[in-house]
């Protein structure tokens, strides 16, 4: 058995309202194509390519527990657009871009920013940096 990467990450939205909210962020605001869609009403589902990932839309959340991914990271080229750009549109930022390095062996710099999403996932872009010099070590990786 072998692990290639992986294929999806599902999320799970309160009703066709709150999927449509999805949709729009997830397509029309940051441009993910929808590859398939499935069902009616609450039994509707959305695959969208994410480049290396899928991720897959549900309307039916009601009576599961929220918040059971922490976040999606989407490799972006500039993390200050996409944060302005969901912004412009109402999303609530809750991490602000910043510059940081994974202290690992080799160090890993990067630049992430947060919002949330319209189910109130996190969703972060993240870009990697090519000069870590003068770039503050990580502290809190969640």
């Amino acid at each position: 058995m072998q692990i290639h990467g992986v294929h999806h990450i599902a999320i799970k939205y309160e009703g066709v309202q709150r999927l449509q909210e999805a949709i729009d962020f997830y397509h029309g605001l940051l441009g993910l194509p929808i590859l398939r869609q499935w069902g009616e009403g609450n039994a509707s589902v959305v695959m969208l390519d994410a480049g290396n990932c899928l991720l897959e839309l549900f309307a039916n959340s009601q009576g599961l527990p929220h918040g059971i991914i922490n976040h999606v990271a989407f490799r972006v080229d500039n993390v200050d657009e996409c944060l302005e750009k969901v912004r412009n549109v109402g999303y609530e930022i809750i991490l602000e871009a910043k510059d940081q390095v994974f202290p690992s062996t080799p160090p890993y710099a990067v630049r992430i920013g947060f919002c949330l999403g319209p189910g109130g996932e996190k969703v972060e872009f993240f870009s990697t940096l090519e000069n870590i010099k003068n770039t503050p070590d990580i502290t809190n990786n969640d």
